[in-house]
């Protein structure tokens, strides 16, 4: 099973629409996760014809920076809980990573997820991807396809969650006019 991620588009503010082979790239999924900051409906319209499609409401959906907020839509919640193959996968816009101190991922799962015990949390918000594993939780930030670590248009990143027999493996891609590539941590550097 494959699971598309996304997040961070900010359509239409960074470009009309969404780099078309996004969504070839995505083709052959099970779902697709958008950890929020969608800015327009479009988005999600266009990821639904690929797969069923799950979006978090981020800051920017809800009217930040005098942005409009975006209407009620049934694939479109603050948090959800979504189980896959035995996984229970809990997507969200924002997770304190790295932890802050008194805010820490744990804090969060109970804020926003009612304390559930999730195997994988998806998020976005920082535009910089990362994949760790915090008290036993897979956490995915696939980055963003548009504004990659908040810099000027350009291609960014997508990531996937692959389940198997051994669990989920997370992994993300940079994207490029022809497809996408292998995400190289050396180049870019991890986060933290």
């Amino acid at each position: 099973m494959r699971i598309g991620l996304i997040s961070d588009t900010h359509i239409p503010e960074a470009m009309p629409r969404l780099w078309p082979h996004v969504f070839d790239l995505f083709d052959g999924c099970d779902s697709i996760l958008h950890a929020g900051d969608i800015y327009d409906l479009s988005v999600i319209d266009g990821l639904s014809e690929v797969a069923p499609t799950f979006a978090a409401r981020g800051n920017g959906d809800d009217g930040s920076g005098g942005r409009s907020s975006q209407p009620d839509d049934e694939r479109l919640r603050p948090t959800w809980i979504i189980e896959r193959k035995g996984l229970k996968i809990g997507l969200t816009h924002h997770m304190p990573i790295p932890e802050l101190g008194f805010y820490t991922v744990a804090k969060a799962v109970d804020r926003h997820f009612q304390g559930a015990d999730l195997d994988v949390i998806v998020y976005g918000d920082t535009h910089v991807e990362h994949i760790t594993t915090i008290d036993g939780t897979l956490c995915v930030n696939p980055g963003s396809p548009t504004y990659p670590h908040n810099l000027d248009v350009q291609y960014g990143t997508i990531g996937f969650i692959d389940i198997g027999d051994d669990g989920p493996m997370a992994s993300i891609w940079r994207l490029n006019e022809s497809g996408m590539e292998p995400f190289d941590w050396e180049t870019w550097g991890r986060p933290w």
